[in-house]
């Protein structure tokens, strides 16, 4: 995400807090938020799909593998 668009949430974070915002200002937040909140679930679906967990039996299990799968089922992907 551009450091433009993350200054603007604080922004409007800020302003929100002070004076309230308008309802075109309240949708652009919204916005905002969720784009920012989906591209950190990508980022640690990447980082749990580059973990691997050694069991207590010995056997090696990737993250991605055993939680990843459960997640596309999850979203209908």
């Amino acid at each position: 995400m551009e450091q433009k668009k993350i200054d603007r949430i604080n922004e409007l974070y800020k302003k929100s807090k002070a004076e309230g915002l308008t309802p075109e200002e309240a949708k652009e937040q919204k916005i905002l938020r969720k784009e920012y909140m989906e591209l950190i679930r990508v980022n640690l679906r990447s980082q749990l799909n580059n973990i691997d967990m050694e069991q207590k039996d010995g056997s090696i299990v990737n993250l991605g593998e055993k939680y990843g799968e459960k997640y596309m089922n999850k979203k209908g992907n």
